[in-house]
């Protein structure tokens, strides 16, 4: 028992790198999918299936993140898998992409956080969406204007642009840090747009975010656009109306937006 425990802290110790993509130093370890004998569970399977739910929008309007799953989020978030994933969802966009013949107007819709920048280092401040939404503490860390990009949300927004597809920021950061966002998308890699559409809470007030975003997409087509694709992190980024001839799904564990 003692040689079986000690490969298995050399193993462990072998596989432990850092997550500096994100803009931050994290250690980050393997997931474990089960382990015990006879069927035990621990938190990170029923985490994995709590996981699945989210992504595929069975699991709905919840608030936080289970307490148990903070380490088993951080770590998806911070590993492989994650990056993984989000290429998965940016190689299947970009390969239809490709198939299109495209016109001036033709326009691909991206969300702005947790799809073109991450938010990450404010969250692995915060338990990985285990702490309650702080709106104080969040728009404070938007305001510094740091975000980093993400990584394979990058690729694929290059990659449209060399295709001739105009870009268009929808995201549901308010006007008054519409400035910041700019400073930041530009800061991050992000230089060349159509059009960035912030919210004005003095229209959307108390207005779901499906509603807000399915209102600015029909106005985009009104002005002559013709929505091809549109990506984002949240369901709430791709239903409700005028959504575009595809859409696309991020992965996003840590909150949810409805």
């Amino acid at each position: 028992m003692k040689v079986f425990v000690l490969f298995v802290a050399i193993a462990v110790a072998a596989w432990q790198c850092h997550g500096s993509d994100h803009g931050h130093e994290y250690q980050i370890f393997p997931l474990r999918m089960k382990t015990g004998h006879g069927g035990h569970y621990i938190p990170e399977v029923s985490c994995q299936s709590w996981r699945l739910g989210v992504e595929a929008h069975n699991v709905i309007d919840w608030k936080t993140v289970p307490l148990d799953c903070e380490g088993y989020i951080g770590n998806y978030i911070l590993g492989d898998q994650y990056r993984s994933d989000s290429k998965t969802v940016a190689r299947e966009a970009y390969y239809y992409a490709k198939t299109l013949n495209i016109t001036a107007k033709d326009i691909w819709v991206f969300d702005v956080d947790e799809t073109t920048l991450s938010n990450l280092p404010y969250y692995a401040d915060h338990g990985f969406g285990v702490e309650p939404y702080n709106a104080t503490a969040f728009n404070e860390w938007v305001d510094l204007g740091e975000a980093p990009a993400l990584p394979e949300s990058q690729k694929l927004y290059k990659k449209l642009l060399s295709l001739g597809i105009k870009i268009v920021f929808l995201t549901g950061r308010p006007l008054e840090q519409k400035a910041v966002t700019v400073t930041n998308l530009k800061l991050a890699g992000y230089n060349k747009w159509e059009k960035i559409i912030t919210k004005d809470t003095s229209i959307y007030h108390g207005k779901t975010a499906v509603t807000y975003k399915s209102t600015e997409r029909k106005k985009l087509e009104e002005q002559g656009y013709k929505i091809i694709g549109n990506i984002g992190d949240q369901w709430s980024d791709i239903l409700g109306t005028n959504t575009g001839d595809r859409t696309f799904k991020l992965p996003d564990p840590l909150y949810y937006i409805s």
